[in-house]
């Protein structure tokens, strides 16, 4: 199995820590970022395999962050 390294643009905490969780205990590489803005520089700054992004989010909504 490859490893992905995934990132989870999520604001809300339960949902997002859950995710990470998930996707840790499966192997992969997780990180988070609570709204828009920051997964956007987070994106744009790292080599992810997978996006994980809500569409309703604060300072930049998900579709713009696509």
């Amino acid at each position: 199995m490859a490893i992905m390294r995934i990132l989870i643009i999520e604001d809300d905490r339960e949902a997002a820590s859950y995710l990470v969780k998930a996707f840790r205990e499966a192997g992969h590489v997780a990180d988070h970022a609570a709204d828009g803005e920051d997964g956007l520089a987070m994106a744009s700054d790292g080599p992810y395999d997978v996006l994980v992004v809500d569409r309703m989010l604060p300072k930049k909504d998900g579709l713009s962050v696509i």
